[in-house]
């Protein structure tokens, strides 16, 4: 097809009319209004408009004269001269009419605007409230979170930064979804190479759509291998918390349809930090962070570890025999604590897929007659059902789902490697996830996975292990 306009009424609405089959799609609409002696059409899309502003505007062009003159930058002048508060912008290709029907905007064909045409933006879009997010809960602080509407969530953090150098650029991604995203940073804190590289990149993505918004958005802007869990990009549903990152220097992406901002650059520790640390005191927020930590290790290294003691118990001291299990249950423990590692991922999913009115009880309930008739029937002793259960609680003291299977899959390999090689299988699976920790690279420029430890930075570490003042 053309791609301008040919500046003839009637073939340039056939043209918009075949592009948009407007006949053909129920919620694609054609009105026609009448300026005076001039002819005029409005495509739009049923649902997005803001019913009072289009009618003020097509009260404004049936009330004027004529909708254009007929000479060249008609559209324009008659633009600047609408007294209806809207954004009006001028258009002359097909492409833009179809990307700004599609995108909820009025597209206004005028026989007075020759080879030109307006966009009137009165958008609104059928959103949910700005309530606080499920997984992402503080017992102090605000209480708002991001929706599914890209401008709303910018506004969010606007309303926190009322800083001029709060920069948002827009793009629009994937050939048939045209998905917009925008990229928040602070122009002087943020490094600009980086900046530069991420924008580089969104320009760059060849992809139909973005249907799974920000998943999708990470994996083609971040390449994962498939051996390495690690997630590679934080989300937060929460405004504060975006807020608080972009003025430490990280950038924010925001993707329309997902209620989620993207963190860049990540490292592994960002995911161990909740907004809770920093409505509290800092010497309670210290406490509760280094607890955090601890705990990311437990996770990782208690059934192991509790394993390893088990196949030389003999050295231990008499003070700590009450780490040997008295009931070993039948089944061999590496078994034991296989069955619990799945038994725990199936009252997960069932709990996910049942209504919020049964799901707390289900899995109370699951877990507790699961758990008891385990034991006596002798599948796994007490000692296996205790020490699964606090690695199953402690994995929801980080809000990441996707870190917290990491953490199993890390915790199932150095268990396995220590059932076949002892100590130094133990040894050889720190050393295993270390690397894949290193490996797993934001193309971040001076920073790591593991920053601010790897490469080593000393006021950012004591940051990062404490609660500290800004000025600190």
């Amino acid at each position: 097809m053309s791609s301008v306009f040919s500046g003839k009424f009637d073939k340039d609405v056939m043209t918009v009319d075949a592009i948009l089959r407007v006949s053909e799609s129920y919620d694609l609409k054609k009105r026609e209004i009448k300026s005076g002696g001039t002819r005029a059409l409005i495509y739009y899309a049923e649902g997005f408009q803001d019913s009072r502003l289009m009618t003020d505007f097509v009260t404004f062009i049936q009330n004027g004269e004529n909708i254009g003159d007929g000479r060249e930058g008609a559209a324009s002048r008659y633009a600047a001269c609408s007294a209806v508060p809207l954004d009006i912008t001028v258009i002359s290709c097909f492409e833009d009419v179809v990307i700004n029907v599609l995108s909820g905007r009025s597209v206004v064909l005028s026989e007075g605007f020759g080879k030109e045409a307006i966009v009137v933006d009165a958008r609104t879009y059928p959103i949910r409230s700005t309530s606080e997010p499920e997984n992402d809960r503080v017992m102090r602080g605000a209480r708002d979170g991001f929706v599914e509407a890209i401008l709303l969530n910018v506004t969010l953090i606007r309303r926190r930064i009322r800083d001029p150098n709060l920069t948002v650029s827009y793009y629009s991604v994937g050939k048939k979804t045209r998905t917009d995203l925008a990229v928040l940073y602070l122009e002087g804190k943020s490094d600009q190479e980086y900046v530069s590289k991420i924008k580089d990149k969104i320009n760059h993505i060849d992809t139909d759509s973005l249907v799974l918004g920000h998943q999708s958005l990470t994996e083609t802007l971040i390449q994962r291998k498939w051996y390495n869990p690690f997630p590679k990009i934080r989300a937060t549903e929460r405004p504060d918390a975006a807020s608080a990152a972009i003025l430490e220097g990280s950038i924010i992406i925001l993707c329309d349809n997902s209620p989620e901002a993207l963190f860049l650059p990540t490292s592994v520790f960002d995911f161990l930090q909740v907004t809770d640390d920093y409505y509290f005191p800092p010497l309670t927020g210290s406490y509760l962070r280094l607890l955090r930590h601890v705990i990311f290790i437990l996770t990782i290294y208690l059934i192991p570890v509790w394993y390893l003691i088990l196949r030389h118990h003999e050295i231990l001291p008499e003070w700590l025999g009450f780490l040997v299990p008295s009931k070993p249950g039948n089944l061999p423990i590496l078994l034991q604590i296989i069955l619990a590692e799945f038994a725990i991922d199936g009252l997960k999913l069932a709990s996910l897929n049942t209504p919020d009115m049964l799901s707390g009880s289900l899995s109370i309930v699951g877990g507790l007659l699961l758990g008891d008739f385990a034991v006596q029937v002798g599948w796994l002793s007490p000692d296996v059902i205790l020490y699964m259960a606090f690695v199953a609680i402690a994995n929801f003291t980080q809000t990441s789902f996707e870190l917290g299977y990491a953490f199993k899959y890390m915790r199932m390999l150095t268990l396995i490697m220590t059932v076949f090689f002892d100590i130094w299988g133990f040894i050889g699976a720190i050393f295993i996830s270390v690397i894949l920790l290193i490996m797993n690279n934001t193309d971040a420029s001076g920073r790591g996975y593991l920053y601010p430890v790897i490469p080593p930075g000393k006021r950012s570490f004591l940051r990062l292990m404490f609660r500290m003042k800004k000025d600190d």
